[in-house]
């Protein structure tokens, strides 16, 4: 039977603890117990976990043994803003399939209102990863940056291959690129409701940046996360 997976708030050497909303949880929806025995991950390492003691705003853990842990997609996704309720279902997505840090991005084509808004959603964004890394029994979380501005941050990501996907690309695909080479380190930009401006296209160009496309069809920019996460998945 496989053990439901908690990722730990706080941590030592011997043991692990909920608090918040997890242990509030564990404590009242799922009536935990000393003695239960569940899959916590602490310090960056899966453990199996013995609980100790419950609280209302805290569960213990006593630390065990250390378990095989499955590593997460060596994938920097930067996602340009676009309406909250779709990057969120998009973060989720995107966790679940296994992404290891995302980038929310203000690009020229992010609605004002969606930019101005999005340093004060990054917290709920953060908790929404958690919980669909908890969900999907990953043993870690993928980072999630604060909001920045689309010049600032292409130039500096630093991934071995660097991939964008566009609209106005028809010939390279993104599984055909992924096949052809090698790769340890992989960053792909999403672009916003709109596609990318031109300004942009040449910023990408001019830092190293490689245009591929995901086929013919037009996909709302949560979609294609979505997809090309999946061909990552398949070919890394």
């Amino acid at each position: 039977m496989t053990r439901r997976r908690w990722i730990a708030d706080e941590w030592n050497d011997t043991t692990a603890t909920l608090t918040g909303d997890q242990a509030v949880h564990l404590a009242r929806v799922l009536r935990a117990q000393a003695g239960q025995v569940f899959d916590v991950v602490a310090g960056g390492f899966l453990r199996r976990a013995e609980i100790t003691s419950v609280g209302e705003r805290e569960v213990v853990f006593s630390l065990g043994e250390e378990l095989e842990m499955d590593a997460s997609l060596p994938v920097h996704l930067l996602m340009a803003v676009f309406k909250f309720d779709h990057l969120e279902w998009g973060l989720e997505k995107a966790t679940e399939l296994g992404a290891a840090r995302i980038t929310p991005v203000l690009a020229r084509r992010t609605e004002k209102h969606l930019a101005q808004a999005a340093a004060k959603r990054v917290e709920r964004w953060r908790k929404i990863v958690r919980e669909a890394a908890q969900q999907s029994r990953r043993s870690d979380v993928p980072v999630v940056d604060d909001p920045l501005v689309l010049k600032l941050v292409v130039p500096t990501v630093e991934a071995t291959t660097k991939l964008l996907l566009a609209e106005t690309e028809q010939e390279n695909s993104l599984s055909s690129v992924l096949a052809s080479q090698p790769v340890s380190e992989l960053a792909m930009a999403i672009g916003p409701e709109g596609g990318w401006a031109p300004d942009e296209m040449k910023l990408f160009d001019e830092s190293g940046w490689r245009a591929v496309t995901l086929g013919p069809r037009i996909l709302r920019a949560e979609t294609a996360a979505i997809a090309a996460l999946a061909v990552c998945g398949a070919l890394l």
